[in-house]
């Protein structure tokens, strides 16, 4: 999936999508859970790699 369909499903816009993806910004709960739920997955899983596992 594009940034730019991730961020439409999701509500966010697209540059910022691409802002956080690239590590520029820091992501809100609010943001986090939206992703996590346009891509039908739990938000922990966008999490994991994150803490090193």
């Amino acid at each position: 999936m594009s940034q730019e369909a991730l961020a439409a499903k999701a509500g966010i816009h697209r540059t910022y999508m691409g802002s956080v993806e690239r590590g520029e910004r820091n992501i809100c709960l609010k943001n986090i859970l939206r992703i996590a739920e346009a891509l039908g997955i739990h938000p922990r899983d966008l999490l994991e790699d994150a803490e090193g596992k």
